[in-house]
């Protein structure tokens, strides 16, 4: 399935945001690098703990702060809303190319977002050591992806070669 062969609609960023919950956005950027920061996120996810834009802005705080089992933590989060948002099947190994065409042709956007979302927990888990369960990330991606419009398959390569290099 070609990735980039879909209408763009529902775009994370521009779901609708309470004006409170982007104040703290706002200042948690303004004040990055200091400690009412993440407080300020914290805040902003405790008015909207499932929107996109607050998760997203959790997920890079965490990596920038080289928190990367927080990062994961939220990455896991988007994953459970967006396979409920998307009725995807519990378990995301079940997914299919078949599933995604019969289901999702009004969803792409999200669903990229998703699979994107699938990639960043990889990368995370390549960083953490957890090669194994990013790997099975990676392949199912490359699955759904087959044209890697997402740039799973360099991951899985680095992920490859790296258990190929602890084994020699």
């Amino acid at each position: 399935m070609d990735m980039l062969d879909f209408e763009v609609t529902d775009l994370y960023f521009e779901e609708v945001l309470s004006e409170e919950a982007e104040k703290c956005i706002d200042q948690a950027a303004e004040n990055y690098g200091q400690s009412d920061s993440e407080i300020s996120l914290m805040r902003a996810y405790f008015l909207e703990p499932e929107h996109p834009m607050v998760l997203v802005a959790l997920y890079r705080y965490f990596y920038y702060q080289h928190r990367l089992q927080d990062a994961l933590i939220v990455a896991k989060r988007v994953l459970r809303i967006y396979s409920l948002k998307l009725k995807f099947p519990n378990d995301w190994n079940e997914l299919s190319e078949v599933y995604l065409k019969k289901h999702c042709k009004n969803t792409m956007t999200q669903v990229r977002f998703y699979l994107l979302t699938l990639k960043g927990a990889a990368y995370l888990e390549l960083r953490l050591g957890e090669e194994k369960k990013a790997v099975s990330r990676l392949k199912k991606i490359l699955e759904l992806d087959s044209n890697d419009r997402l740039g799973a398959k360099i991951l899985l390569d680095v992920a490859v070669y790296k258990d190929l290099k602890s084994v020699i």
